[in-house]
């Protein structure tokens, strides 16, 4: 029992965003109903369901969501209002044919701009409930407005005031998810050239980087958002997502490079020194992620440099005893691309060294600076 309320206890902690989350859609639902039934609305289902709806992750996907909502649902009650005001429609004819007036122009917009889906929606309702209570067009239109409104600034409150959810404190968390699925990929992907490599364990991990690196792209741009509206501060994003980014260009140079195991005379000289490559490399990518999610410094870099000079040293050597010169051209241009996609790569960890380290505590960085003025 213990052992499953410790294993349940780890793992709740794991997914205290996500926990988070559902609190406040639980609050935003109950603060937008108890709202639309003291303000005595007609439809308070649209309140809650609008304050579900803009209730998300981050503050600034919150802050998107309203903005994306407000204007949606304002512009497709407007239209909504002014196409049944207009234009008589008393038939089942004349009813279908101001339908589609409604429908097809929002529906052409969306399609352009995806952040406008919910005029469409609203014109509908606009347009038909009052055929259902007897009410008017403009009625309805005010109705729905109201509704939203009222929807949509509960669920932002709340996602300000209630366990908020900084996108910022997110970027941190998920590039160092991508740094780790990259440690993984790069593992299968360096041992194939001696070994063979699994295509479907490392077709897994290519999609989980892609996958994820789609996500940290998102919720940069989130966390710019707060930037600007100056609900959050520090370090700018576009650094880490950028040589991330880079990072995953040097794995599928890597990938190309190593589709098939080295010839074997290579693989007798080059086995040790790549043993060495990936253990540093790999693990210098898994000590930068638990430096991000703690606030830390970045870790020393010299292992991966030490151990890529190693490897060149080695490759020097082949060649100057001749035993590139018998291989095939595409087996010479993937020996060869290795080691430039390698070097590339050192490059770029240079650069995810400089992240880190802007990505660091500021009391992380006093401290070291204080204990370097000590040693002085």
């Amino acid at each position: 029992m213990t052992a499953s309320l410790k294993s349940i206890t780890a793992w709740l902690r794991s997914r205290k965003v996500e926990l988070g989350l559902g609190v406040r859609v639980t609050v935003a639902a109950m603060g937008a109903l108890v709202i639309a039934l003291a303000l005595g609305l007609k439809l308070p289902l649209w309140a809650v369901l609008t304050s579900i709806i803009v209730t998300q992750m981050s503050v600034g996907r919150s802050l998107k969501a309203t903005r994306d909502y407000l204007v949606g649902t304002v512009g497709g009650a407007l239209y909504g209002a002014a196409i049944a005001i207009l234009i008589p429609h008393n038939g089942e004819g004349a009813l279908l044919a101001v339908l589609v007036l409604a429908v097809a122009p929002l529906a052409f917009m969306a399609a352009i701009n995806p952040s406008l889906n919910v005029a469409t929606v609203t014109a509908i309702i606009v347009l038909l409930l009052p055929l259902m209570n007897h009410g008017t067009p403009l009625a309805s239109a005010i109705d729905r407005v109201l509704e939203v409104t009222v929807g949509a600034l509960t669920g932002l409150a709340v996602s300000f005031l209630v366990l908020p959810s900084r996108a910022h404190s997110q970027v941190r968390l998920m590039a160092a998810r991508v740094l780790e699925l990259m440690a993984s990929a790069l593992t299968e992907l360096l041992s194939g050239l001696t070994r063979g490599r699994d295509a479907d364990a490392l077709h897994k991990l290519q999609d989980g980087i892609g996958a994820a690196l789609v996500g940290l792209n998102t919720t940069g741009a989130e966390a710019e958002r707060e930037r600007n509206a100056r609900l959050s501060s520090g370090p700018y994003t576009g650094p880490v997502l950028r040589t991330t980014l880079r990072l995953r260009h040097d794995l599928v140079m890597i990938g190309r490079a190593s589709v098939v195991p080295l010839p074997v005379e290579l693989q007798q000289r080059l086995a040790a020194p790549l043993a060495r490559v990936t253990d540093a490399i790999v693990g210098y990518l898994r000590a930068s992620a638990a430096a991000l999610r703690g606030g830390m410094l970045p870790p020393a870099i010299l292992p991966v440099q030490s151990a890529l000079q190693a490897y060149a040293a080695e490759v020097a050597a082949l060649r100057s005893e001749g035993l590139t010169r018998g291989l095939a051209g595409d087996v010479a241009e993937r020996f060869f691309a290795l080691g430039f996609s390698l070097e590339q790569m050192r490059q770029n960890l240079k650069d995810l060294e400089r992240c880190v380290a802007v990505w660091a505590d500021a009391s992380v960085v006093q401290a070291r600076k204080i204990e370097e003025e000590e040693v002085e």
